[in-house]
């Protein structure tokens, strides 16, 4: 555990300096402003510098007022209470979340309001002058996509046919290649399809959908998914294997197959807010091999 931590410290300080170094900004904040939460997303608008989507549901403010002096800035995979709380904790008051903080795709918070959970992640939010906005559609577009480019950083993969994130490997077995995953990602939570023992050579990072993951398997030996529905994309890939198919599955969870594209948001927010300290704040993969 501790090689663990040192290597995720290293690499959370190495990719962070990189990206403050490739994202160079086309606007700079005045260090010596005190920005609001809603001036400090303004300016991401504005770098990002694509047309933005209004009626995005997810890319807005889930809870606490816009209009808040920012202190400090934390970017994170999703905005648990544990990761506002270590915000909070570090001084750093507005949390730019990639995923939902109130479970649901669109935080829905009708049909939970009278929920005890609810009520006490809002109140520390409140309580404690925080802020929570969401990018998740805005920073899925941004070119190189993040998520991907964080990914293939930290498992040292260069993509074979560019912008389809297909990639030549090294001629390795199923179950080595998902323990080469593993550690890359920092994840104990890494499940194969497939026999362990496969001749592997090619990877294809599927998607969250059955098409996407279809195609995966069409492109190469393995297919490598965060966040699949069980009940599609694994029986699917189980059908494809018992049907004689010399195919492999590597299902990561969520946080594992995208959290570093919020390392590089962190260091993209350097340049935008630059009088404003950002940090990175590891999600964690809470998901455990019994």
């Amino acid at each position: 555990m501790t090689d663990l931590i040192t290597r995720r410290t290293f690499s959370l300080t190495t990719a962070m300096a990189l990206s403050a170094a490739v994202f160079q900004p086309t606007l700079f904040a005045d260090p010596d402003t005190n920005l609001t939460a809603a001036q400090v997303i303004d300016l991401i608008k504005q770098h990002l510098n694509m047309p933005w989507d209004t009626k995005t549901y997810r890319d807005t403010f889930k809870a606490g007022d816009p209009n808040t002096p920012v202190k400090g800035i934390a970017s994170c995979f999703m905005s648990t209470l544990d990761v506002i709380q270590k915000a909070q904790k570090q001084g750093l008051n507005l949390v730019i979340s990639h995923e939902p903080t109130f479970w649901t795709d669109a935080d829905l918070i009708e049909p939970i309001k009278n929920d005890p959970m609810y009520k006490e992640k809002l109140a520390f939010i409140e309580s404690n002058g925080m802020v929570v906005w969401r990018i998740h559609d805005h920073w899925h577009r941004w070119k190189p996509e993040p998520m991907t480019q964080g990914t293939e950083r930290l498992l040292d993969w260069t993509e074979s046919v560019n912008g389809q994130r297909i990639y030549k490997i090294p001629p390795t077995t199923l179950g080595k290649l998902a323990e080469q995953v593993a550690k890359g990602l920092y994840s104990p939570s890494v499940r194969i399809i497939g026999d362990p023992n496969l001749p592997v050579s090619s990877v294809a990072r599927g998607a969250h959908t059955l098409s996407g993951n279809i195609a995966a398997f069409a492109a190469a030996d393995v297919a490598m998914s965060s966040e699949v529905r069980e009940w599609e994309s694994v029986e699917y890939a189980r059908d494809l294997i018992e049907s004689g198919a010399k195919k492999g599955m590597i299902v990561l969870s969520h946080e594992a197959g995208e959290e570093e594209g919020m390392v590089i948001f962190a260091g993209w927010m350097k340049n935008v807010t630059p009088g404003i300290r950002t940090k990175f704040i590891s999600t964690d993969d809470r998901l455990y091999m019994a």
